[in-house]
């Protein structure tokens, strides 16, 4: 595949199972991404184009789909922390035309199952590629707050999250600074500013430049929350040598924390119960 060209899914399911043997069986998202695009010599411009106005780059986007298929085939699993790991099976496949052709008949079966689940039922309920998942949804609610809602719900979270003394500034002509706070950890403070943004598209480097001249002085740490994302040079400027470095929380990174702090999002878990015959057996 031409590397100025946006690669299908099927594209990324050799080059994801090689990204996992290299990182030794296991790699988180980001460092799944951070190979595959190497690997495939994918340009910045292409990673950066954003996947309709969800938080995530078609790349991302595919790439997920590309994980989610290999786990059908059951080439790789994935822990609830979201590490992803290589299987057994995994290992074992040998070249990208058999790992296609393995998620062709696998999805070809799983169209089956549904067809079958659905006319027992008398229901269409096959499932959609572009369902919107419970990311888009909550994003979606998070663009429609007001400035100042969600420079509360960014208070909240970093007071949810340890921190104190969290106080929303929002001052116009303050740089971009939309409030402070203080980590502690042990015996160190660390003195924070934070700039919350409501972005459908994407931040890019200039924003993380302005953001770091108005903190610079004021502050030990930078933090930058949006419900868009951060394309890759803003990335790369956030951790620029010589320059205080600034984390940067994206649209789907913020939806896993407020999940993590049950903070508009519920988790039902459904109890299942086995009973073990083996046990009685034994008395």
């Amino acid at each position: 595949m031409p590397p100025h060209q946006m690669p299908t899914y099927q594209d990324l399911l050799w080059p994801t199972l090689k990204a996992l043997e290299e990182k030794g069986g296991s790699a988180s998202i980001e460092e799944l991404s951070e190979v595959v695009a190497r690997d495939m010599k994918l340009p910045e411009h292409i990673q950066d184009i954003p996947h309709k106005d969800g938080p995530r780059s078609e790349v991302d986007y595919r790439a997920a789909w590309a994980r989610t298929h290999l786990k059908l085939i059951g080439a790789v699993e994935n822990s609830e922390r979201g590490v992803w790991a290589i299987t057994d099976v995994g290992r074992q496949l040998q070249s990208d035309s058999q790992i296609r052709k393995l998620v062709k008949e696998a999805r070809t079966e799983s169209r089956r199952a549904s067809r079958k689940e659905a006319a027992a039922s008398d229901e269409s309920n096959e499932t959609d590629d572009e369902e919107i998942g419970w990311e888009e949804e909550l994003l979606s609610l998070l663009r429609q707050l007001e400035p100042s809602a969600f420079e509360r719900l960014c208070q909240r979270l970093l007071r949810e999250s340890g921190f104190t003394k969290v106080e929303v500034t929002g001052r116009s002509g303050d740089g971009g600074i939309d409030g402070a706070g203080v980590l502690r950890v042990n015996l160190l403070s660390f003195h924070v500013r934070f700039q919350s943004k409501r972005y459908s598209g994407s931040v890019r480097a200039g924003e993380i430049r302005d953001f770091r001249g108005a903190m610079v002085g004021r502050a030990d740490k930078g933090l930058f929350i949006t419900t868009g994302r951060f394309t890759k040079d803003a990335e790369q400027e956030a951790v620029r040598d010589g320059a205080p470095a600034i984390d940067l929380i994206d649209g789907i990174e913020l939806c896993r924390l407020l999940k993590g702090l049950k903070l508009g999002v519920r988790t039902e878990t459904v109890e299942q119960v086995e009973v073990l015959s083996e046990f009685f057996a034994g008395l």
